[in-house]
């Protein structure tokens, strides 16, 4: 048993040093990479982990005289979940799905203090302590608390209410309208009827049908499907435009939009907001080809005046690319990230 606890116990002080490299930015968030797919059950595994470990711990200490009140076990783990979900988790989780999975924690830790008479009674304990105010240090701090508790209470009710001098919420369209028709290199496209020319099968015809079943799985890891390898020597058609579209997309995009095409490239975070992330289903799977070809070849710059500020970076890639170039870089994005383009059918 005790050698068991031992080993927990072992494991909450790596829990803890790790989370708190964290914290101090000492040790990336993704040293230990959250799997896509499975990232909630590998959270509730890890935090199962510290739980024991956290036992094992407090075992410990109990063993070695230094018993840590239980009332300050709860607090210590719900504030560990806390630090956890802001530190551990990445992609960031918003504020709010924290709070909520902050609250559900604080549930689980009170259920646990007081999941049997005694524990409850040793929980309570420093509460009751303050409230009789038997000795003159609980008799102070229940003077402090009087004081403080409403002088909080207070403070942030005032900073909540009193009037701030922030700048407007810049509302800010994501998908803009776009025009019936756009110029590029002296040539106007119909966005309505134009098309990818090279989403085309082995025989160089046309096919929405043979290109989407050679994009990667949607599954863990964005997989590539058997015989659909655009750097394979031999690739043909699609995928060879495919290849040669990425080749394009690394050498001018990958910058600001990814590697991964998610929208954290290298220069990504010296924008307001960052660039799209194409990996996100709100993006790029919601749109036709041809609203991607006019935005990468006009930019921001090529916007509609009616709705700036648009607060977009984008160059108009017309002036450094070619048509087929961009044409070529669309059809690797709808590769890369498993979407289909949008269709009029």
């Amino acid at each position: 048993m005790k050698a068991l606890m031992s080993v927990a116990a072992l494991i909450g002080v790596i829990g803890i040093l790790l989370l708190t490299g964290m914290i101090l930015d000492i040790v990336p968030s993704n040293t230990v990479r959250l799997v896509e797919g499975y990232m909630p059950m590998q959270v509730l595994f890890e935090l199962t982990l510290f739980v024991a470990g956290f036992t094992g711990l407090s075992y410990m200490l109990g063993t070695m005289g230094m018993a840590f009140p239980r009332f300050w076990q709860g607090i210590a783990f719900w504030c560990f979940i806390l630090l956890y979900l802001k530190f551990r988790v990445y992609p960031p989780i918003p504020f709010s799905v924290r709070a909520m999975y902050g609250t559900v924690s604080l549930i689980a830790v009170f259920m646990w203090v007081s999941a049997n008479e005694e524990d409850w009674k040793k929980f309570k304990q420093p509460i009751m302590n303050i409230l009789d105010a038997q000795s003159g240090a609980n008799k102070l701090l229940r003077y402090a608390y009087l004081v403080l508790l409403p002088v909080l209470i207070g403070g942030f009710s005032y900073n909540a209410m009193v009037p701030k001098s922030e700048e407007p919420i810049e509302l800010r369209t994501v998908h803009p309208a776009p025009p019936a028709s756009t110029k590029v290199h002296g040539k106007t496209y119909t966005l309505q009827t134009a098309q990818n020319p090279y989403r085309v099968n082995l025989e160089g015809k046309f096919d929405q049908e043979y290109s989407n079943a050679n994009i990667v799985e949607q599954g863990m890891g964005r997989l590539m499907k058997p015989n659909a390898n655009p750097w394979d020597k031999d690739a043909k058609g699609y995928l060879k435009y495919v290849r040669e579209g990425g080749e394009i997309f690394f050498q001018n995009c990958h910058f600001c939009h990814g590697d991964n095409l998610n929208g954290r490239g290298l220069h990504a975070f010296a924008f307001n907001p960052i660039p799209a992330n194409f990996t996100d289903p709100g993006t790029i799977a919601q749109l036709q080809e041809t609203f991607i070809f006019w935005r990468i070849a006009k930019g921001g710059i090529g916007l509609p005046n009616e709705g700036f500020p648009w607060a977009s970076v984008m160059p108009p890639w017309e002036q450094h690319l070619t048509v087929d170039e961009i044409w070529k870089v669309i059809l690797f994005e709808y590769w890369h990230t498993g979407y289909y383009p949008r269709t009029w059918d």
